[in-house]
């Protein structure tokens, strides 16, 4: 598990997802193995004004693509200008790099690389501290 990004603190988090053709219950982590070739990709230069159906739709013509998010301001809701796509084949998502990393879309740039995992973030700064005599 962990060789595919998993950790054991988001497989608790996971939720039943819904039922497998067997009548058993299917977790995140057994849905997550299941999509072994997935290859995720960041999106990034987006024009503000990119949906997730536009962002799909420029993938689509590589091959099949399992998700597409554009990440939004949680205080605005407006996009933060980058995305991530999951495409079902690795050699789809390598052929989209190639052909658009660097190419215009909506008067932008576009940068797509392959997404880094993410890595958790240090903790908080400390306490300040109290009265010093």
């Amino acid at each position: 598990m962990a060789a595919l990004g998993w950790n054991l603190a988001t497989m608790r988090r996971c939720r039943i997802r819904g039922v497998d053709g067997y009548g058993r219950a299917e977790t995140c982590a057994n849905a997550f193995q299941k999509r072994g070739n997935v290859k995720k990709l960041y999106v990034g230069n987006l024009p503000f004004s990119t949906t997730q159906d536009e962002l799909q739709g420029i993938f689509e013509r590589f091959g099949s693509v399992a998700s597409a998010a554009v990440i939004m301001d949680r205080e605005t809701g407006r996009s933060r200008g980058f995305g991530f796509i999951e495409m079902d084949e690795a050699s789809a998502a390598d052929e989209a790099i190639r052909e658009l990393d660097g190419s215009d879309f909506g008067g932008r740039s576009l940068r797509v690389n392959e997404a880094n995992d993410r890595r958790g973030g240090g903790g908080g700064g400390g306490g300040g501290g109290g009265r010093r005599y």
